[in-house]
């Protein structure tokens, strides 16, 4: 048997699979790595981490799985998307990476506004948003000079640890799209934007298909994983392309849910022509010349994590959304917005921040366990509204992620979108997309569609209740109107906290 390995590198670990030709997960192995948030809106890695991580994980896993090293034919990578790395002429890191949810950029993102006006949106089809790699560049411009002075490259995550594994420098289509500098027809880098922006093009790395074969391992790194130094390695993709290659994300008509510690809503899309006014993102596919668009929630799962580490430490998951599943529908009359790091779809508000709606003395914990789930797939079904009143038919979901691993999130799912929900018999989310690319590469299969035909298969369909529908729109009606009511307290209180 052959085996390809999906290196999935998010936010806050590293997940490698290894993967046989009929789809099966051998077996897998998770490293995690920290945060640096120095200060509120800050958020930081080192990109070292990220290295020595996938490098001890890698090496687990072929100690562990007992597969033979050359069975092991090839490797790709799914990253988090957006964040900044800088390299010297030497291919050192010049400064520690900010990453997608870091949210100090608004005065850059308004700078690119004035600058670029709609010519921004005709290029990218995005809007400057903070969470996005070009306003992170003009930050360090501004800020650290001298750092992007001494810039010979950028990267994105998983391009960096890509380079550190191979030599080689590149970034891949669907990843560049979320830099605000690509082209996103013309699948080039824009000399409009950064001659505009005074941002030199010489540090823009190579664009390659998300399925090129880009090298193979350095000598040093084989010995270190245990692998072989003639696994071939794939360019792979940005996160949430690889996620919807993994749930087979392929053709028209078919949606995605995605709960991670962000939270994600996409769609395919063959038309390149369609014009969703920036109000939902829209990048290239993993997929040659296909694209897909999205919306975010940026606090998703990141929010039940952090209820649980503040409120519950001892308890599991699992016993939460236990406890949540005793509460009912509306969760007793309590609403939650998921904006703990501010929000994306469809507010684009770095200062916005969380609240508890409609508390009183009878509410229990899991009142407030079931009114963060709820909160986090109401903000989700905003994406869902605006795809739908664009056109969009969405009446069948794949589900992926944290949010795929609970009945009762599923259900909820079902019931908010008022759409089939989908989860899957081997769900991996982007480390499965990044492993099928490696089989499509190497030519296991003609095509990723061939691929995601033998790889996938359903695990079980939630259809939605029709008077869980009918409730949920009540409190969906009052969740929407939780943020025009709260905006300006809340950027008050953010303008306060950052005086102190």
């Amino acid at each position: 048997m052959k085996y390809v390995i999906g290196i999935d590198l998010g936010t806050s670990s590293v997940k490698v699979l290894l993967v046989d030709q009929n789809g099966k997960v051998k077996h897998s192995v998770s490293k995690d790595y920290p945060l640096i948030q120095r200060q509120p809106g800050y958020s930081e890695q080192d990109p070292e981490e990220w290295v020595q991580k996938t490098i001890l994980a890698l090496k687990q896993l072929v100690e562990e799985s007992n597969v033979h090293p050359d069975d092991i034919e090839g490797i790709s990578y799914s990253g988090q998307m957006h964040g900044l790395i800088l390299l010297d002429k030497h291919g050192n890191v010049i400064r520690n990476a900010i990453l997608w949810n870091d949210t100090r950029t608004t005065p850059q993102c308004k700078k690119i506004d004035q600058q670029l006006g709609g010519k921004l949106l005709e290029i990218t089809k995005n809007p400057a948003l903070e969470g996005f790699t070009l306003p992170k560049l003009l930050w360090v411009k501004e800020h650290e000079p001298e750092n992007l002075s001494k810039a010979s490259v950028f990267l994105l995550p998983k391009d960096y640890l890509r380079f550190r594994m191979t030599g080689q420098l590149n970034m891949d289509y669907s990843d560049a799209a979320g830099t605000l500098i690509l082209d996103i027809l013309n699948k080039s880098w824009s000399t409009d934007i950064l001659r505009t922006l005074e941002i030199p093009i010489s540090i823009c790395p190579p664009l390659v298909e998300t399925e090129d074969y880009v090298g193979n391992l350095l000598p040093e790194v084989a010995e270190k994983t245990g692998l072989s130094p003639s696994t071939k390695v794939f360019a792979g993709g940005a996160d949430n392309a690889c996620g919807a290659i993994g749930a087979g994300i392929l053709s028209e008509g078919k949606a995605l849910c995605s709960i991670g510690t962000s939270g994600v809503f996409l769609s395919y899309e063959n038309d390149k022509n369609r014009n969703f006014g920036g109000k939902v993102h829209f990048f290239n596919h993993g997929q040659k010349d296909a694209y897909y668009t999205m919306g975010v929630t940026l606090a998703a799962g990141y929010s039940l994590n952090w209820f649980k580490e503040t409120f519950a430490a001892n308890e599991s998951f699992s016993h939460l959304l236990e406890e949540a599943s005793l509460s009912p529908i509306g969760a007793n009359g309590l609403i939650f917005t998921p904006y703990l790091v501010g929000e994306r779809t469809p507010y684009a508000d770095a200062k916005i921040r969380g609240t508890f709606t409609g508390i009183d003395g009878s509410h229990q914990k899991r009142d407030f366990v079931r009114a963060v789930i709820e909160g986090i797939v109401f903000s989700i079904n905003e994406s869902v509204e605006i795809f739908r009143n664009y056109g969009k038919t969405i009446d069948t979901v794949v589900s992926i992620g944290g949010g795929a691993k609970s009945d009762l999130w599923l259900q909820i799912q079902a019931d908010v979108f008022n759409a089939k929900v989908v989860k899957l018999q081997n769900e991996q989310g982007p480390g499965m997309g990044a492993a099928m690319i490696a089989a499509a590469g190497l030519g296991w299969f003609s095509s990723l569609e061939e691929c995601a035909e033998a790889f996938i298969s359903t695990a079980e369909i939630y259809e939605p209740n029709p008077e869980n529908v009918k409730r949920y729109k009540a409190f969906y009606q009052v969740y929407k109107d939780v943020y025009p009511q709260t905006v300006a307290i809340n950027h008050q209180l953010f303008d306060l906290r950052a005086m102190k």
